[in-house]
């Protein structure tokens, strides 16, 4: 198997992204690396033409700009986001009994939980704490071994096991943790993680955001190594491949990258694409860097395009019955573009032409998807981003299978296929 430096920075960017904090702060890295300043919404920004700036709210979701070296005019815009389905810990999530101290979680998203049972599981999030000298403060763990676990029950307990189970996330899906539990309990583990990882000593927890992860890392397979096998890909996948692009592209246009947080759950957040973030960026770059005023922006918007990345649903060779036979997207068969006529995803006949045509131009096949019209469709930051703001917007995606899965898996040539195509949208210099 030929080593690929993208399909590594892949990888890495995988197995160090086991939340949306950690993935923002992965890419606020990576930008910064890259020559981008950082903004704070608090603060007055000051912009000028060719400036690599992004942004960051809630430390969760993250807007980077490309500002062209003239007039800004026209932005090409890739939008992703940073939530995957999973397990969160409850405010008060030590749980006791039977001897074991175990965590009390809800569902994040539409997670499918069948396969969290018998996985190594880590936990890493957001924590703040009051420390010594009355300060406040929140810091990043991450706890990447196996502390906990969700135990199967066994077949001789439940002979119908094989043939359909309800699952009941309250009664039957609390990870255990720690025999006994200790003598300190939970918030003990989590100041003794808070000094290993942080060396903070005498703070009070005050809150948390945590959820639990397999740490199993993100991985090649098959025997070429043409599939890509991690948790998260959904959507971190199109938020390493928007980076790239963004990064990878010559410059001279102005482009920019959302990743949302909260779109597994409605995207109805301050930094959800149902909320304010982008629109408030919006306004105060095109206030210092194109026309001003609504009018400006109005033009500056329907000048734009944006490309919403989020995967599609591959043809699963064991239910193909799953996809209607003329839109069954294959693994490695390129970008899918997804269409739907009651606007589950935001694609035009105009948006999709662009999209073909970029494709056309970076020598990468294009596939479409549109869900069987007896099953009910999912949806994107596409549309709510194109309600919110009017810009005309598309909607693609890497084929994967097991969708919302906690292993889900793609295509290590569908990588490349969209690195490839949102350079050239990001390059281009007209949009129509």
């Amino acid at each position: 198997m030929l080593q690929d430096p993208t399909l590594e920075r892949l990888l890495t960017f995988l197995r160090r992204s086991p939340t949306p904090w950690h993935a923002t702060s992965n890419m606020a890295r990576r930008l910064e690396q890259a020559g981008y300043r950082r903004l704070d919404e608090t603060q007055a920004w000051s912009l000028s033409p060719g400036d690599r700036v992004y942004v960051t709210r809630n430390d969760s979701s993250l807007i980077a700009l490309q500002l062209p070296s003239g007039k800004l005019e026209t932005l090409r815009m890739i939008g992703a986001h940073t939530d995957s389905p999973g397990l969160r810990l409850k405010p008060n999530a030590a749980q006791a009994g039977h001897g074991w101290l175990q965590l009390g979680v809800e569902v994040y998203g539409g997670a499918l939980l069948a396969p969290w049972f018998d996985r190594d599981l880590g936990l890493a999030g957001r924590v703040h704490v009051r420390r010594a000298d009355g300060r406040t403060q929140g810091v990043l763990i991450n706890v990447d071994r196996a502390i906990a676990t969700i135990p199967n029950l066994a077949i001789h307990l439940d002979r119908e096991a094989n043939n359909g189970r309800a699952l009941n996330a309250q009664t039957q899906m609390a990870p255990v943790l720690w025999q006994g539990g200790g003598e300190t309990g939970f918030e003990g583990l989590l100041k003794r993680w808070l000094y290993e990882q942080h060396n903070l000593e005498s703070v009070e927890v005050l809150a948390f955001e945590l959820c639990l992860y397999d740490v199993q890392g993100a991985s090649r397979v098959g025997i070429d190594g043409e599939l890509i096998a991690s948790a998260r890909l959904d959507n971190l996948l199109s938020c390493f491949c928007a980076i790239e692009a963004l990064l990878g592209g010559d410059g001279s246009q102005g482009a920019l990258l959302v990743a949302n947080d909260h779109e597994e759950v409605g995207s109805a957040s301050a930094s959800g694409a149902q909320g304010p973030f982008l629109g408030d960026v919006l306004r105060r770059v095109n206030a210092q860097c194109g026309d001003a005023g609504e009018e400006g922006l109005a033009r500056l918007i329907q000048a734009s395009r944006l490309v919403s990345c989020d995967n599609a649903h591959a043809l699963h060779p064991n239910f193909p019955d799953k996809h209607d036979a003329g839109h069954g997207p294959t693994i490695n068969g390129g970008p899918v573009i997804k269409v739907n006529a009651n606007q589950r995803y935001a694609t035009t006949s105009e948006t999709a032409a662009l999209f073909r045509e970029l494709c056309r131009e970076a020598g990468v096949p294009v596939q479409t998807f549109a869900a069987r019209a007896d099953m009910a469709c999912g949806s994107t930051i596409g549309p709510l981003t194109a309600a919110e703001l009017g810009v005309p917007t598309l909607d693609v995606g890497v084929p994967q299978w097991a969708m919302h899965s906690i292993r889900e898996t793609a295509g290590s040539q569908d990588i490349d296929y969209l690195i490839r195509a949102l350079t050239t949208f990001v390059d281009r210099r007209t949009l129509r």
